[in-house]
């Protein structure tokens, strides 16, 4: 077996269940979890009658490189989104099966085992970026989340030295747990460290289209790129899914776009990993980027939750409204662990540790006394929930 399996660390939903396995009281007849980032809201009917009229498409092996009308629908959609021209769809957009395996897959087309490199990646994270960059043979190199920055990241920290060590960097924007969203700011200087020090900058926006101004959409990678004038995307791929945005996470689709010259490399990749997306899933796809209104929709579900359950959660917890997603960070009274294990004990409701989410790293674990809910469920569980950690917090003032 691979020996870098053996560093892998237990998933942070493996945790949590062994330590909820200590709560020994009889299970609540109605429990509620806000504990999985998984999308609960009902899936468009209209990809549904796509799926089903497209089962045809089961009869023949599907393109490495996609179907050439979805990579010309994702173009386009990047061009309306971001309001920018659109990346070429034959040389800067790959489809892939939902960005957790592309954001894996693309780690091992990147990295050389045998540079002694570091991947440098947020803390907390998406635990994937860990761990393809530790079975990549790489060095995961933490940089913390500081809430004085809005849980945004000091890069000019980072020592010389590791940059100089560094292939590849994750960034998450708007970020997991904590909901920020990269200033252009910060994109500026993150590109500059990159084009000294030549690494590839791996720009996860999972969350982007789960925002509550429709004025005002997070800032994307590609788009910062070219307010910058990095108008070829030089060392920059971004990563999008519908699984959020559309509520299909069982449909596993996704895109990759950036600079051409990563891009083909990882195509080679992709053709010997086998990761080609079915034309049942591509003719889903296209219907879902080319669709909008559903989108808003689901954003006005999310935005009702949040200013029903804040106004709750305030008074009695540190915790603010994030710029984009649907969790919440919020600061714990006591250990974060015993905080979700206590709640899960007496009230029912099921909360994520922030330690679980993060590693130790330059003296401090940031994601300690924080725990992260997921505002997933419908607005009526979510407000429950919400009374239910009020009145727990409350009992304990």
């Amino acid at each position: 077996m691979n020996p870098l399996l053996g560093n892998l660390h237990p998933y942070p939903f493996e945790k949590l269940r062994q330590l909820l396995a200590q709560n020994t009281a009889a299970p609540h007849s109605n429990p509620i979890s806000l504990s999985i980032g998984e999308p609960k809201h009902d899936t468009p009917p209209f990809i549904k009658e796509v799926l089903s009229a497209s089962l045809d498409g089961l009869a023949a092996y599907p393109p490495t490189k996609g179907d050439v009308a979805l990579r010309e629908t994702i173009a386009q959609w990047i061009a309306r989104r971001y309001d920018i021209p659109a990346p070429n769809p034959d040389t800067q957009i790959l489809p892939a099966l939902g960005s957790r395996e592309a954001l894996f897959s693309f780690t091992q087309a990147v990295i050389d085992p045998m540079a002694n490199a570091y991947v440098v990646c947020p803390n907390p994270f998406y635990q994937i970026y860990e761990g393809a960059a530790i079975l990549a043979g790489a060095q995961p190199y933490y940089i913390n989340a500081e809430a004085e920055r809005q849980f945004g990241y000091d890069w000019q920290a980072v020592p010389r030295d590791v940059w100089q060590r560094t292939r590849l960097v994750f960034v998450c924007s708007p970020g997991n747990p904590a909901g920020n969203v990269m200033t252009l700011d910060e994109w500026r200087t993150l590109f500059a460290l990159s084009d000294e020090f030549n690494f590839v900058i791996a720009a996860d926006e999972c969350y982007s289209e789960i925002y509550f101004n429709e004025a005002d959409k997070p800032l994307g990678g590609l788009q910062a790129a070219r307010q910058l004038g990095r108008d070829t995307y030089k060392n920059l791929v971004c990563f999008s899914s519908l699984s959020k945005r559309s509520n299909v996470p069982g449909l596993r689709s996704g895109f990759v776009a950036g600079d051409a010259d990563i891009m083909k490399a990882f195509l080679l990749y992709r053709t010997y990993h086998g990761s080609a997306m079915s034309a049942v899933v591509s003719k889903a796809s296209i219907a879902a980027w080319n669709d909008e209104q559903h989108v808003a929709e689901n954003r006005r579900l999310y935005r009702e939750k949040f200013d029903a359950v804040l106004p709750i959660l305030q008074p009695v917890l540190n915790v603010e409204k994030p710029q984009a997603g649907f969790y919440l960070w919020a600061a714990t009274p006591y250990s974060d662990t015993e905080f979700a294990l206590d709640l899960h004990t007496q009230t029912g409701v099921t909360v994520l540790p922030g330690s679980f989410l993060a590693r130790e790293a330059h003296g401090i674990n940031p994601g300690h006394n924080r725990v992260r809910m997921a505002l997933v469920a419908g607005k009526e569980q979510c407000i429950e929930a919400a009374y239910r950690i009020a009145a727990f917090l409350k009992q304990r003032a």
